[in-house]
């Protein structure tokens, strides 16, 4: 179980981290849709949620300090996920059933974050040991 469990997490992780990456090298295009939502500054909020996205996700996959990762992931999550997904106010179809989807993926990911605090820590094969 413990190779399975890694596994997940490099998974996990990398998910994460390639989300952090296209804060990072689409700033401009993420940047845009992030206006385009009503977020102040948003060139800083894209920047600020990479970062977190980045913690959490280097953390997910090395298993060092787990606590702080989903910390982070949550103080993504909340925000983005009632912001930038509010699925509720669009008026098109097509855009609203894909807001919606992606309101929901992130319901999803929150919540699986969450769970990570019910696993003893350190974990096992992590860099926390």
């Amino acid at each position: 179980m413990k190779i399975i469990f890694l596994i997940a997490r490099i998974v996990l992780g990398s998910y994460y981290l390639f989300g952090a990456s296209g804060h990072f090298f689409q700033l401009n295009m993420m940047a845009g849709y992030t206006a385009s939502k009503g977020v102040p500054m948003p060139e800083v909020a894209v920047i600020v949620t990479g970062l977190l996205l980045l913690i959490g996700g280097a953390s997910i996959l090395t298993g060092y300090k787990p606590t702080i990762g989903v910390i982070a992931l949550v103080v993504f999550f909340l925000p983005v996920t009632l912001m930038m997904h509010n699925f509720w106010t669009v008026d098109d179809q097509m855009m609203r059933m894909t807001e919606m989807v992606m309101f929901l993926k992130n319901i999803a990911l929150l919540s699986s974050a969450v769970m990570f605090l019910s696993i003893p820590q350190p974990w096992p094969l992590s860099l926390g040991r």
